[in-house]
């Protein structure tokens, strides 16, 4: 076949190609470590997003280090690129302050919120057998705290908030033996942190007999953490409520992203949020009040959906 032949197939197929891609929202979602619950939670929105835009938001989910590296992205990536973090960090990114110091960016105020995801719970967690029912009677108990996550971090916070610093044994086991080490007596608690239910919490329920333990108000206060119910019945044998606390986590996005884009993605968001709950627990703690968490702006186009779906917001949202 002659050259001028293909020229007009040649044509059309270029113009045809772009065409085809212009109904798809592409979105790379910047999450945590494969290991983590929530790059499985990433994995999950990504096929939440897939189905229930009818193919029109493809989501491709990213492995990152932790949310400080997710919020530096921030300053150099283009497009679409949604990542996820505590609230906190925002302000402390646009201040320059913290871990923050030296690499602020004006670029961080361009960051908007999108919709919350699971908390980091907080989850003190005992055997039966062991005889503890509140803090206090962890003195003199053997605990396993981990090493390096928020969990320990926060653990070791609260022993020192509630007077049982240097009184409680620390175990030297890794949480990923948390549930062995507690059935074969080694250690009477663990600490764990991450959305509930918690795997490891719902393992050592169903398999030992345990009991989370529940924060006073005023230890609440104490924690400067967001208060948080995990309800009665979320584990084996749960029979009351439980108050704890947490640390609020927020899919985010930049002011790159359209407003039609942000649109989509939270409309898809909060409709696909009770068939991901279905197929994994910790989303049926969502709700739209968890927006208050929030601390500063939410993007143009997300603010559309709420005021759709009558969801009140607070002034700094805007």
């Amino acid at each position: 076949m002659k050259i001028s032949r293909l020229m007009p197939l040649l044509c059309a197929l270029f113009f045809l190609a772009p065409m085809q891609g212009v109904a798809e929202t592409r979105i790379t979602y910047k999450s945590a470590k494969t290991s983590s619950s929530y790059y499985q939670m990433a994995v999950q929105i990504a096929e939440a997003m897939k189905s229930g835009s009818g193919g029109d938001v493809i989501v491709t989910v990213e492995e990152s280090q932790g949310s400080v590296q997710n919020v530096m992205e921030a300053a150099v990536r283009q497009g679409n690129y949604v990542f996820t973090t505590p609230p906190a960090l925002i302000g402390l990114a646009r201040d320059g302050k913290a871990m923050f110091e030296g690499k602020s960016s004006p670029k961080f105020d361009s960051i908007r919120a999108l919709f919350p995801i699971p908390s980091l719970t907080m989850h003190f967690v005992v055997a039966q057998s062991s005889g503890i029912s509140s803090f206090s009677d962890l003195e003199g108990k053997t605990l396993l705290l981990g090493k390096g996550s928020f969990g320990a971090k926060e653990g070791a916070k609260y022993l020192k908030l509630f007077g049982l610093e240097g009184k409680v044994k620390i175990a030297d086991v890794e949480l990923s033996n948390a549930v062995s080490a507690l059935k074969n007596g080694q250690i009477d608690a663990f600490v764990t942190a991450g959305s509930y239910p918690a795997p490891n919490v719902i393992e050592a329920a169903a398999g030992t007999g345990v009991k989370v333990l529940s924060l006073s108000d005023e230890q609440v206060v104490q924690s400067k953490r967001t208060r948080l119910i995990i309800p009665a019945g979320t584990y084996a044998g749960q029979a009351d409520d439980i108050v704890t606390t947490s640390l609020p986590v927020v899919a985010y996005t930049s002011t790159q992203m359209t407003d039609d884009d942000a649109y989509l993605m939270t409309k898809t968001y909060w409709e696909q949020r009770d068939a991901m709950a279905d197929s994994a627990a910790w989303w049926a703690a969502i709700n739209a009040d968890m927006l208050a968490n929030i601390n500063t702006e939410i993007h143009a186009g997300a603010i559309r959906y709420y005021e759709e779906a009558g969801v009140s917001l607070e002034a700094h949202h805007r």
